[in-house]
């Protein structure tokens, strides 16, 4: 019981600590109870922390970037989440349409639904976002845009959008790699920074 307090407290002190840095990050904590083999024992569940070395910039030109790349990351990441809940709800729902007929038809009502919703929300991102766009989406989805347009939608308009991205310098089929990609690796770690509160 005095280990789970001074967690607690531990966390309600960097709370206090983190918002006197000006920093936005609520920790969350959730305490219960499991049964194991006849006996109750407590449990803390709580979110991600995230610990990186202090980002430090040769200039003030890759600072500046910086900054614009985490402004643009917090502006699309919730649009690729949102891309991953349709794309688990309409799948979901498709198994539970009886033939291929029922099922296009669902899937002409979600593409209008999908277009009238966010057609407004793309047309305010910039190039540079919507390029980041793409990443993210595959970074959420383990699959590129063109891939998810291509299995659900099919292959003429997978091709038809990608042409579209390409007049634009976009890629549809470009591939989220923070292992190999030193751009894509500073995009991982905004992304988990936000996702943990932190950022």
């Amino acid at each position: 019981m005095i280990r789970l307090w001074s967690i607690l407290l531990f966390f309600c002190l960097s709370t206090v600590i983190m918002r006197g840095q000006n920093t936005t990050f609520v920790p969350t904590i959730k305490v219960g109870k499991v049964l194991l083999d006849n006996d109750s024992v407590q449990y803390v569940e709580m979110n991600n922390v995230y610990c990186y070395p202090p980002k430090t910039f040769k200039d003030r030109k890759q600072h500046v970037r910086y900054n614009r790349t985490v402004r643009n990351v917090k502006k699309v990441l919730p649009i690729a989440k949102e891309v991953k809940m349709i794309m688990m709800e309409t799948y979901e729902y498709l198994m539970t349409l009886p033939d291929a007929k029922a099922r296009a038809e669902h899937l002409k009502l979600v593409e209008k639904g999908v277009k009238e919703q966010y057609t407004p929300k793309m047309k305010r991102l910039t190039l540079t976002q919507g390029k980041l766009l793409i990443k993210l989406i595959h970074r959420e989805c383990n699959s590129t845009g063109f891939d998810l347009i291509n299995a659900f939608i099919g292959p003429l308009k997978a091709g038809f959008y990608q042409i579209f991205a390409w007049t634009f310098g976009a890629s549809l089929k470009k591939a989220f790699d923070p292992e190999n990609d030193p751009e894509d690796a500073e995009i991982e770690r905004i992304a988990r920074l936000i996702e943990a509160g932190q950022m």
